[in-house]
Order: structure tokens, then sequence, then C-alpha cells
């Protein structure tokens, strides 16, 4: 099972929060799904999607998107995934 804590931060503050779970075992090729899932429920642009990022989510259990990973304006100042597996 695929849990992921998810949220929006501004300003040094959380704007948006979600845990996303879904009933998959995760998958390093998912992690688009997964992602896109998450910000379709935020209602904020996907961001583009890096080897780094899937790289810091499977060894350090968060991942970090800021604003040049978006194509689009965004209106906060970072896009943060972590792990919620226990």
């Amino acid at each position: 099972m695929v849990k992921m804590w998810a949220k929006t931060i501004k300003n040094e503050k959380i704007t948006r929060s979600i845990i996303y779970e879904n009933d998959e075992k995760y998958t390093e090729k998912n992690f688009f799904v997964y992602i896109t899932e998450i910000c379709h429920i935020f209602d904020i642009p996907t961001p583009v999607i890096l080897k780094s990022h899937r790289t810091n989510f499977e060894n350090f259990n968060i991942s970090k998107f800021i604003l040049r990973d978006f194509v689009e304006t965004i209106d906060f100042d970072a896009f943060i995934i972590e792990s919620a597996n226990q």
C-alpha cells in the first residue's frame, strides 16, 4: 500500500495537506501517477518529475518540488511529498 503525506508550503506555512493512499504496492514507475493524482486533488499543476525527485523519495522518503519544477504559475513556494508508511 502506498501512503504519502502531500503538502503545499507558502511563506513557511502549510497551505494544503492530505494523506494520499493507494492500494497498490509502491513502484518507481508509478511515482508519476501518484503525483498526478495528488495534484488533481489539490487542483494544482503537475510538476516536471526528474530522476532526482524519485531517488530522493525512495532513499530519504521525501521529495520537494519548487517553482522551477513547474511549467505553469503556482500560488505556493514548495510542494512536498513524504512517505506516510509506518
